[in-house]
């Protein structure tokens, strides 16, 4: 068996780590149950799944209880919170730490706090592949949590407390870095959202607040129809093997997600199979919309494809393709709102070509909007890929730097 030592190490420190089960570098707490009578509307802040976002406390989704109730364990600083049972499978193991400065608060029962007086490096340990296999071996196939006993059982190679700290600043460091990134990004969207306002004319004007100055006139309200053809999406018969596996996209909402273009689908049809389906084969810039579940997801496919019966096809004719692609996306609520049935809200062909739509009549100042729109796009695109990249490089560090006991 090879030494237990990281492959990449600090130069000042030698020796073997040490293994050790998760008892032993701390204590787990156990969360607070509560009914929805100690429910209020201040009080005591209650830590749930949905507050750890990204590794981070998020209190976006707020729910407090009264003070007094009994059986609380407050919070402290640097206390790492664990979800350790939810109905998403996945998000079971998900932590963060607890930082500065957070209102006076516990958590709820479906979640457990680890408290170790090395918590920046425990929570980079919980951060590791070893970690998350531990996890993966409690949830079997059908378990939605784990629980405090297994936790405990839970083993880690650990250094000395000196070069825990190290490590644990580096990657902390690096955090940070992440973090700042995610920032301009997070800023760029809320700048785009903001032009967005401007660019486009808000509820009961026929004029946008921000214009290009060779630009004028009122912008001219068309219903779908007459701007666009739309066709419907099928699905070729799954049972018939000639109509798969060929070279033709087939894309569904499920596939369609917040991607402003799509380039390819998991699945793709023969061209026997979109004949037998009888859908429209799109040409290159056309929008495909998400009319079922879920609906209002809208893309441009940069390649031909056709799509399933949860998709419309919009064949531009009178409007640039771009425009549309924005002008869909901030109609969003409204497409929602289209949607009917009682197995599943749909949105039908009749509906969505009867929908009215505000645009400007020149084609040139239609085109300007949606350029001015996809260079930020690209711009918030290019700042997303420089997390991406940050991530990347911290994962391929911490396997460096942590010893899995593997091999």
């Amino acid at each position: 068996m090879s030494k237990l030592v990281p492959k990449l190490r600090f130069k000042e420190f030698s020796g073997e780590w040490e293994e050790k089960k998760l008892i032993e570098l701390g204590i787990l707490i156990s969360g607070l149950t509560y009914s929805p009578n100690d429910v209020r509307n201040n009080g005591l802040l209650v830590l749930r799944s949905s507050n750890i976002q990204n590794s981070k406390i998020c209190l976006d989704d707020r729910v407090y209880v009264r003070t007094n109730i009994k059986g609380a364990n407050l919070s402290k600083t640097n206390d790492i919170l664990i979800c350790v049972r939810n109905g998403s499978k996945k998000l079971i193991g998900k932590n963060a730490l607890i930082p500065k400065n957070m209102p006076l608060c516990t958590h709820g029962a479906f979640m457990t706090v680890f408290r170790s007086e090395t918590p920046i490096f425990v929570h980079q340990l919980f951060q590791t592949s070893s970690y998350w296999k531990q996890v993966e071996a409690d949830l079997g196939a059908t378990i939605n949590s784990i629980n405090n006993n297994l936790l405990k059982k839970y083993t880690f190679y650990i250094p000395t407390p000196k070069e825990q700290q190290k490590i644990a600043n580096t990657l902390s460091s690096l955090d940070s870095l992440i973090e700042a990134q995610q920032r301009k990004v997070e800023a760029l969207k809320k700048h785009k959202k903001g032009l967005m306002q401007q660019l486009f004319p808000a509820e009961g004007a026929n004029v946008p607040k921000f214009r290009f100055k060779e630009f004028s006139g009122e912008w001219e309200e068309k219903k779908l129809r007459d701007i666009c053809d739309i066709y419907n999406g099928s699905t070729p018969k799954t049972t018939k093997s000639e109509y798969w596996n060929g070279e033709i996209n087939w894309i569904t909402p499920a596939e369609m997600g917040n991607n402003k273009y799509i380039y390819s689908s998991t699945r793709k049809i023969t061209k026997k199979g979109l004949e037998k389906s009888n859908t429209k084969l799109l040409p290159i810039n056309s929008i495909i919309l998400s009319c079922r579940a879920p609906i209002g997801y809208v893309a441009i496919n940069k390649e031909k494809m056709t799509f399933n019966q949860g998709c419309k096809g919009i064949l531009t004719k009178n409007i640039y393709y771009e425009f549309l692609y924005y002008l869909l996306g901030l109609s969003k609520t409204r497409l929602e709102n289209l949607g009917s049935g009682n197995t599943f809200k749909e949105i039908s062909t009749n509906n969505l070509r009867n929908i009215t739509l505000l645009l400007p009549q020149s084609p040139n100042e239609q085109q300007k909007i949606a350029n001015t729109l996809s260079s930020l796009d690209n711009l918030i695109e290019a700042q997303q890929r420089k997390v991406e990249a940050l991530k990347k490089h911290k994962k391929g560090l911490m396997q460096q730097m942590f010893v899995s006991g593997e091999g």
